[in-house]
């Protein structure tokens, strides 16, 4: 996230270590730590939380949609006017030439 190489740490460190003075800087570095703790859970739970609100509205959007499905067979169903099934052009008899017919010029 930060490019922070070491002589910046370091850097941070020495100004810290003035700042606060040396009795203090352990429990300052502790609560640093924890609050940075704290930080990365709160964005990994709203994170998990966001993930899985998407998936519910995809869950949502199939549902909807094998609902109009369901809703349109429903309708046909009950109109009687189920859509025929149409034949294969390899399923027609019109369609077959064999060797012994009279069609070819041989």
């Amino acid at each position: 996230m930060f490019d922070i190489g070491f002589w910046e740490l370091s850097l941070i460190g020495v100004i810290l270590l003035l700042v606060v003075g040396p009795e203090r800087l352990p429990k300052v570095a502790r609560t640093v730590g924890l609050w940075i703790g704290r930080g990365r859970r709160m964005l990994s739970s709203m994170r998990e939380e966001i993930d899985r609100e998407i998936k519910a509205q995809e869950l949502q959007q199939i549902l909807d949609k094998q609902t109009r499905g369901n809703l349109l067979e429903t309708i046909l169903d009950d109109a009687g006017d189920k859509p025929a099934v149409k034949a294969s052009p390899t399923d027609s008899t019109s369609a077959r030439t064999g060797p012994g017919d009279k069609s070819e010029s041989g």
